[in-house]
């Protein structure tokens, strides 16, 4: 037979070239005697020169040399396979044929059992040989190398071959996958799978060694046994092919639909966000921006793997083999996931190099480059799960990778496992918790020491139990560095001490002190001199934390920051009925808009508190902003009250007391502004009074008794959140329509008073035209503009009530006591 030169194949072996037929019958005697251990005779070829040994042994004497300097090599189990598939010659076409045509099916069965050692090594053959569209430069090697019989075969075995070349294909695909996923770009879970996959490998080609020791010395080993033995190891490769195949077909949709996210990355648009970004600031997160705007595409690593093996076992309950196989491909992955988690919930330190765990950390958010202290921004972004899922039903989008495919599983960490769907805010939260006490510069202790020593699992009932007492232990340790170390109660006492106006009288020392300075514009206020007012006035109080109060002026209206707060929680134009009131409103505002004037400075007045962190993780900005929207709303009450007190005064000196009986017009004049005076007075007293006595104090007592019972964080932080909202919704703070009403009545009053001196100069006046006897031509201009006042008064009071009562008797039923109160002042009229 001619020798020929094979293709080559990178990595493989290298084949001698020039074999002779007469090693070839010596090889395919040797096959003979084994299985019949018998002699062959010299006919079955027609060249005389062919010898046939008698056994194995005289091919093995022949050794390669490059072994024999490697003696441990050559010792090693089916190394004897290497060794002599270099000395197999290959043939082509019709030689090939002949071969195997000519032979008894004995001698095609034993040839066919060397050749499928070869292949499931991943070895190709003599008669079993790639597929002829095989490229190993062009072809996946994750999808392992495609045998083919290319040989004429008995029928009888050439069925039992088909069914077993398979593993030839599988092993290769897995060993390439175990090569290529060990790399540290894939991450710790990716390396644990691997390693599993290689100790299943170990099994498999123990088993090898077992079928090549019987084809070497069981004369009774054949192709059905060969079936018989390997036939529990095909199932078991297929399982871990099809998981490998869904794997790498998995990562080539993700580079194929891949594209550049740099030019718009969400996440660095956080940051601008967050930290308004420039200059030095810029430099501080240049690293970070670095990394978040790669375009790479994610690898299947982490919680995706997790998933995916976990969906596959789902999806193939029905089969014990596959139920068993992926159950201890998923225990053996998750390890080094659990491991993270481990230290996460119980020393609040993210240890996630390759990031493949669900929670992120936003590096970029610290406290050192914050200018404002917007620590419910650190406490809220800091750490966040990588789907973008938070507590509340508002989504986080930004830093959320896409989806592999259109509504599929998002990729890498990003990923969560099923298994874990349901705690992984339990997780989240248990990790913050315990960052914070490490952010106060607190070592932070495991509680539960003989859990933390057991092998969790993924799915090990004790993970979950492990998560909830991880979850309850940084609850209770968080717990009492605010309640008792931080004394978050006596704090809250004096927020609602200073902006509910609660048992102190510093806010009208404040208003006598400042009447002048409040009396300008709010752009050329002192905020100096109005703090040195305030500390003044606090002097006498006898209050905790005053010297975190601080003056503030607001750069809007109170009104216009209301209906902010109510665009932003959706009450516009959210209820029945309030369209044309709305567009109203809209005229108004425009209106006003045309003919503003400049905010005064008791308009614009608030206050503001310094918190320092952990308890600014309670009174944050966002808290501060709702107690400052109670105070504005409260000082506007109590600054309209006492200029209606003021009035009532002025209205107690002689002119307004002095009889006229010969001018009953006058005395009815008189007394009708009087009565719309009282009115007002009354109006304003009844909202301040139910707002203080029915809605602040009764909710602050609740929110006192909830807090005695708290038992997390969440839970103090809800209700603390909550409280607030609630205040504000009994307020009629929450309502366009409400607001639109009270804010007009209020308007109404506070420019009623305005014209204290106009009506006392107006009564003097209509004073000296009596004494002198002359005509009071000016009545008319009088009762004119005061009928405009009640006009507008009587209007606006209306519509209010009657949208108090409706919102009372629909929504809203804590406002049916101020109805009762508006009740009766309409009853003055």
């Amino acid at each position: 037979m001619d020798p020929y030169t094979p293709r080559t194949r990178p990595g493989g072996r290298k084949k001698n070239l020039g074999l002779s037929a007469k090693e070839y019958t010596k090889i395919t005697g040797t096959i003979a005697s084994v299985r019949r251990n018998r002699q062959l005779s010299d006919d079955i070829y027609e060249d005389p020169d062919v010898r046939v040994h008698s056994s194995r042994e005289n091919r093995s004497k022949s050794h390669e040399p490059s072994f024999i300097a490697e003696t441990s090599f050559v010792r090693a189990p089916l190394n004897s396979r290497v060794g002599a598939s270099a000395s197999i010659p290959k043939m082509k076409g019709k030689g090939k044929e002949d071969v195997l045509d000519n032979l008894p099916v004995d001698i095609q069965e034993a040839l066919i059992l060397e050749d499928l050692l070869y292949v499931l090594m991943g070895i190709e053959g003599t008669y079993i040989s790639h597929h002829p569209e095989y490229s190993p430069e062009d072809d996946d090697p994750l999808k392992g190398i495609l045998f083919v019989l290319s040989s004429p075969l008995d029928s009888s075995l050439r069925d039992l071959t088909e069914r077993i070349v398979p593993l030839g294909t599988y092993y290769t695909a897995i060993s390439s996958f175990v090569e290529s996923r060990s790399h540290l770009d894939f991450g710790l879970v990716n390396h644990a799978l691997c390693a599993a996959i290689r100790d299943m490998l170990k099994d498999y080609q123990t088993l090898l060694s077992q079928l090549e020791h019987a084809f070497n010395t069981s004369p009774q080993f054949s192709l059905q046994k060969l079936w018989f033995y390997v036939h529990p190891t095909v199932h078991t490769l297929s399982l871990i092919y099809q998981l490998i195949l869904e794997l790498a077909t998995t990562d080539d949709d993700d580079a194929s639909s891949s594209s550049s996210s740099s030019e718009s990355d969400p996440e660095q648009a956080a940051r601008d966000e967050a930290l308004g970004l420039g200059g030095a600031k810029l430099k501080a997160v240049l690293s970070d921006m670095k990394k978040s705007t790669s375009d790479a595409p994610i690898n299947v690593k982490g919680g995706e793997v997790l998933t995916v093996i976990y969906e596959r076992m789902q999806t193939m309950s029905g089969d014990p083999t596959a139920v068993k196989v992926y159950s201890t491909l998923l225990t053996a992955a998750g390890v080094p996931y659990v491991e993270m988690l481990r230290v996460w919930t119980t020393t609040g330190r993210l240890e996630d190099p390759y990031e493949e765990l669900c929670v992120k950390e936003s590096k970029f958010i610290s406290k050192g480059i914050l200018e404002v202290d917007y620590t419910d921004e650190y406490w809220e972004r800091r750490y966040t799960l990588r789907d973008g899922s938070t507590l509340s039903s508002k989504r986080q989008h930004t830093g959320v990778p896409p989806p592999r495919t259109a509504g599929g599983r998002l990729p890498g960490g990003a990923c969560i496992p099923p298994l874990l769907e349901g705690w992984k805010h339990k997780f989240l939260l248990a990790g913050k918790y315990l960052n914070v006490i490490r952010e106060c510069g607190i070592e932070v202790q495991a509680d539960q020491k003989d859990i933390t020593k057991e092998s969790l699992s993924m799915e090990d009932e004790k993970l979950y139990k492990f998560i909830e007492d991880a979850y309850t232990h940084a609850n209770r340790t968080l717990l009492r560095l605010l309640l008792q170390d931080q004394q978050l109660i006596p704090r809250l006492r004096s927020l609602k001490r200073y902006f509910f106006l609660a048992s102190s009288s510093f806010l009208t020392h404040l208003l006598d002190l400042a009447h002048l300075e409040l009396k300008k514009p709010a752009k050329g206020v002192s905020i100096v001199k109005l703090q040195s007012l305030l500390d003044l006035a606090l002097t006498g109080e006898d209050a905790a934390f005053r010297e975190d109060v601080r003056v503030s002026i607001a750069s809007s209206g109170l009104y216009e920051w209301l209906l902010k707060v109510i665009s932003v929680s959706g009450v516009i134009g959210g209820e029945e009925g309030e369209g044309v009131p709305d567009e109203e409103a809209k005229k108004d505002r425009d209106r006003e808009k045309d003919d503003k004037k400049p905010m005064l400075a008791i308009d614009a007045l608030t206050l503001d508190y310094n918190v320092k962190f952990p308890l600014s993780l309670v009174i944050s900005r966002k808290t501060i902003l709702r107690y400052q929207l109670l105070f504005r709303f409260l000082l506007h009450l109590k600054h309209v009250e006492q200029s209606l007190a003021s009035m009532w005064i002025e209205q107690k000196t002689s002119p307004w007391r002095r009889s006229v009986p010969n001018h009953p017009e006058f005395e009815q004049w008189r007394l009708r502004v009087a009565l719309l005076r009282a009115r007002m007075l009354a109006f304003v007293q009844q909202i301040l009074a139910f707002t203080t006595f029915e809605v602040l104090e009764p909710n602050w007592r609740a929110l006192e008794a909830k807090l005695a019972k708290v038992t997390t964080v969440d839970q103090l932080l809800r209700d603390h959140v909550d409280f607030l909202d609630t205040c504000l919704k009994e307020c009629m703070l929450t309502s366009a329509k409400l607001l639109r009403a009270y804010s007009r009545m209020i308007v109404t009053c506070s420019t009623f008073a305005l014209y204290t001196s106009s009506f006392t100069k107006s009564a003097n006046q209509a004073l000296a035209a009596v004494e002198s006897g002359d005509g009071d031509q000016a009545m008319n201009k009088r009762w004119e503009f005061l009928k405009k006042f009640e006009s507008n008064f009587n209007h606006w009071f209306c519509f209010h009530l009657d949208c108090v009562q409706y919102y009372a008797s629909s929504e809203n039923v804590s406002l049916l006591p101020l109805v009762v109160r508006l009740s009766s002042i309409n009853a003055m009229s």
